[in-house]
């Protein structure tokens, strides 16, 4: 009856959205003066005005913008670099939000800087066909906006991310909730072509964001994944550690299913080495070791607190249906139960060299046993 007594391969880079503040747009104000005729006629003025479109076509196509509207220089504009960038999208999003006029002038710009190595990512506050140099010189600055921040913190649900989002940018929980479908983001996220339930839990990773205005659910969520795949998939090396844990317990996972014992892992330990620790554990009890030979259950009140949203009682374990009660059934629940920290899933993936089965955990002290009989002992 491991217990904690607390105060209670993946792969694909994401496409990262780009936000832009709306460029104000004004008609152009310079015109032509054609000579005035003799005597003034009807043809005249037609041919004055053909004179001036055409000048509008081929003597101010530096002003015109793709919709006929003029871009007036000065207007202020933000723009994401997103991280990773290559110099080629970091031209291509400068160009299309008209900060600068012509890519050629950028790169010029970044080569007489020596700038190349030195560009940073993240969001910016720029003006519509701003100078070059200046440009990159802010560039290899960093960014220069502050916008509202979202804190979430490791251990999260899905819903009790949406209500932390709904208190910093009054997007309702419940619409947070609709968005956070994988379906919905699968094609971009490949890594979660296994997720079950179509449920996000566990990939909406725990960070602090900083969003310009107001997002989108769908922005956030975006910003979630990018960012699970950042510090987690490309950061860990998944195939090793699945290896390993095969070779070391002789339980086989999937990467999925390492996520979701990661996210148990998280809720029942408090820091990284308790955490490895917390993991042999439970690859010991899938193992069906000692006292769990030919019943491989968790045994985890972690599980059942996805259901309860608190406590869990005695009564609890005994009457509670659900595929999350892993005291009634084997092997992992159907999803992970939380988003895990990268240090979790670190441990998870690197767990400790143990035959225990059994711990018991408080804010300040740590018990882990071999046999259910010194178990008893730790919290007796």
């Amino acid at each position: 009856m491991g217990r904690r007594r607390v105060l209670s391969a993946f792969r694909r880079r994401p496409k990262l959205a780009r936000t832009a503040a709306p460029v104000a747009c004004t008609p152009s104000t310079r015109r032509l003066q054609p000579s005035a005729p003799s005597s003034p006629s009807i043809f005249g003025v037609l041919i004055a005005i053909a004179v001036v479109a055409v000048a509008a076509v081929f003597v101010f196509p530096r002003v015109l913008g793709g919709s006929g509207e003029a871009i007036e220089a000065g207007q202020p504009v933000n723009v994401v670099i997103p991280e990773g960038a290559t110099g080629d999208v970091i031209a291509q999003t400068l160009v299309e939000n008209h900060v600068v006029e012509d890519a050629g002038e950028y790169y010029a710009a970044v080569k007489k800087l020596g700038a190349e190595m030195q560009l940073k990512p993240g969001e910016y506050r720029f003006e519509t066909l701003q100078d070059p140099i200046s440009v990159v010189k802010q560039l290899v600055a960093g960014p220069n906006v502050e916008g509202v921040k979202l804190t979430v913190p490791e251990g999260k649900t899905v819903a009790q991310t949406a209500r932390i989002v709904e208190e910093v940018y009054g997007i309702p929980a419940d619409d947070f909730i609709a968005q956070a479908k994988a379906s919905n983001y699968v094609a971009d996220f490949a890594f979660l072509s296994d997720a079950a339930d179509d449920s996000l839990e566990g990939f909406l990773f725990p960070k602090t964001y900083t969003f310009q205005g107001t997002p989108t659910a769908d922005q956030i969520i975006r910003a979630m994944l990018g960012q699970f795949q950042v510090d987690v998939l490309d950061a860990l090396d998944f195939n090793a550690g699945l290896a390993s844990i095969k070779a070391r317990f002789g339980v086989e996972l999937t990467a999925y299913q390492l996520l979701d014992l990661a996210s148990i892992v998280e809720r029942e330990g408090l820091h990284a080495e308790q955490r490895s620790h917390v993991a042999s554990v439970f690859l010991n009890r899938l193992a069906g070791k000692g006292d769990f030979a030919g019943r491989p259950y968790l045994q985890s009140d972690a599980t059942l607190m996805y259901v309860t949203g608190g406590e869990v009682t005695a009564n609890d374990i005994q009457t509670i249906d659900s595929p999350y009660n892993s005291y009634k059934n084997a092997g992992l629940p159907p999803t992970p139960i939380c988003s895990p920290s990268a240090e979790a899933i670190s441990a998870t993936l690197n767990p400790t060299d143990s035959n225990d089965l059994y711990f018991f955990i408080t804010q300040d002290e740590e018990f882990f046993s071999e046999t259910y009989d010194d178990h008893q002992k730790s919290w007796e």
